[in-house]
Parts: C-alpha cells; structure tokens; sequence
C-alpha cells in the first residue's frame, strides 16, 4: 500500500471519476487506474464499481475510504509539523564561547540577535575548549565559539575571523612606542598570562617557543582583564588578541612582527547535527558578521 495509492482513491471518490482524479492528481489516467488496480489486488478486494461513465464504491470501498482519509491527514499533519518546525523562529539555541572570546563579541551580537528573532531562547555558556568540545559532544550546546587549533575530527568547522596577536607593555616600558616588535625583544622579561586550560595560554606559549622565549610567568588569571591591570602596574608583560585591546588600560598595545602571531576563531558544531530554523539563523548570522568589536 503507497502513499499515492491512497490519494488516488480518495480523489475518485470525491470526483467520482477516474479522468477527474488523475486530472486532480496531476497524473495520467492510465497510471492512475494501474496504481488503483494493484491496490485492489493488494487488498484482495474491489474498492470501485466501473459502471460505464460512472465510478461507484463498492462496500469494501466505502469501508476503506474513511481509513484512507485518516491516513492522508495524519500524513499532512505529520509534514506540517516538520514544516512548523523548521520555520519557527520561536526555538532555542545553545552557544558555547571561550572566555578570551565571550566578553568581546558576544555583548554586541547576542543583542542583534534577539532584535531579530524577540522569541527565540539563546543561552551563552563560557568555558575553556576541552568543556566546550565535551558539551558539543553530548549535545548540551549546539555550537561553539572556539580558536584554532581543533584537533577533533567530529567536528564541522566555521571560520570566522583571523586576527594579529599583540605585545602588551607597560606605558614606559623601552618598547612601548614602537609600531611592531619581535617577540624575542621580551626575552628575561617577567609574563603575566592565563591559567592552563584556556587555549590561549597554549597559543602564547607557541609563539614564544618559535621565537625561543621561555616565558618567567610572575602571575596567572582567567580574565584578560586582569593581566591587563598588572602590566599596567609593571608586574610584567603579556600577550593579546587585537579583540581583547582596551585602550582604556594604562597600557600600550605593540604587534608582534611575527607573521604567524595570530589567532583563528572557529565555530564548531558536530557533524551531522541537524539545526531548527533558529539555530540555523546564529549560525549563518554569526560566519557573516562584519563588526567585530573594534578596540575600545
């Protein structure tokens, strides 16, 4: 029994003619009198009574027409809420953003987004990469908002912006006026960088190893805010994306002269993971972002 079969018979039975149900069906007559035909045969049972011009039901067929019918619209109302679902802007979406990312571009686009879409229900998860790769993984989030590099092949990834890293100094430091520095002029200098388990700890650390500096780290935060705040002080220096630039700190910001001293930001969701209309819409909204929170 197909699908087809079905719409065929009820189509007969509402015109009372095969022409006129094939017309209605937008099929030829003869393929629609086939397809009638083996569902008789399936059913082992004649469903219509072909009287010359006119098309009657048999009593197997009006015993079969109203179960017909129901199947057709279980069937429809099946595909509308599929369809309602992959338009309603009233879903939900998880997002997952490192703390060297969240502070700086989730403020201006969380709030774009829920302009658009007032009914959807966004939630910011901030965390370090290895807690982020293990709720995409569960499917506690549905995306996440990570750097390079991701060494987990489950996962799709979305590039959304490369971005120069710089040397952070205090205001007299002897390098503060420059226009850009190769990060071996820091070497004997004291580091102030974040703890382990925040992936720009290892991409600073990378960095200073291509250019055979051994960071003396006098001091470890979560929050580049912090470090920002004891290179003004002279505890020491660091280094930061152009994304967590405050020009408000007592601070100089120097680019690194190295042409590899950048960071990669991704969006990763798990392959094959299938996304309602909402989802879709941060996805596709956050890889064609242009403004991404300038210096401040």
């Amino acid at each position: 029994m197909e699908f087809n079969q079905l719409r065929y018979v009820c189509a007969i039975a509402e015109t009372g003619s095969f022409s006129r149900a094939a017309e209605h069906c937008h099929v030829t007559q003869p393929s629609l009198s086939q397809q009638v035909l083996k569902l008789e045969e399936d059913l082992n049972a004649k469903l219509f009574d072909r009287l010359g011009r006119s098309v009657q039901l048999t009593e197997a067929g009006r015993a079969f027409l109203p179960h017909a019918r129901s199947i057709l619209q279980q069937m429809e109302a099946a595909r509308s809420g599929v369809e309602d679902k992959r338009t309603d802007v009233r879903g939900s979406v998880a997002v997952g953003v490192i703390p060297t990312i969240a502070p700086y571009l989730m403020p201006g686009y969380t709030a774009a987004f829920t302009k658009r879409y007032p009914e959807a229900r966004l939630r910011i998860i901030e965390e370090t990469t290895p807690v982020l790769v293990e709720s995409l993984r569960d499917l506690s989030i549905d995306l996440a908002i990570l750097a390079l590099p991701l060494r987990h092949k489950e996962f799709e990834l979305f590039p959304l912006r490369t971005e120069p890293l710089f040397a952070v100094l205090p205001k007299d430091h002897p390098q503060a006026g420059a226009k850009s520095l190769a990060l071996k002029d820091l070497r004997g200098e004291s580091f102030v960088m974040l703890r382990d388990g925040h992936c720009f700890r290892g991409l600073t650390l990378a960095v200073c190893a291509r250019a055979r500096v051994t960071p003396r780290i006098a001091f470890e935060s979560g929050q580049f805010s912090s470090l920002l705040g004891m290179v003004a002080a002279g505890v020491g220096v660091t280094v930061a994306p152009e994304m967590a630039i405050d020009r408000n700190a007592d601070c100089r910001y120097v680019r690194i002269s190295d042409a590899r001293a950048t960071r990669t930001i991704v969006a990763a969701v798990l392959h094959g993971r299938s996304f309602n209309r909402v989802q879709q819409a941060f996805l596709s909204g956050i890889t064609k972002m242009k403004d991404w929170a300038p210096a401040r």
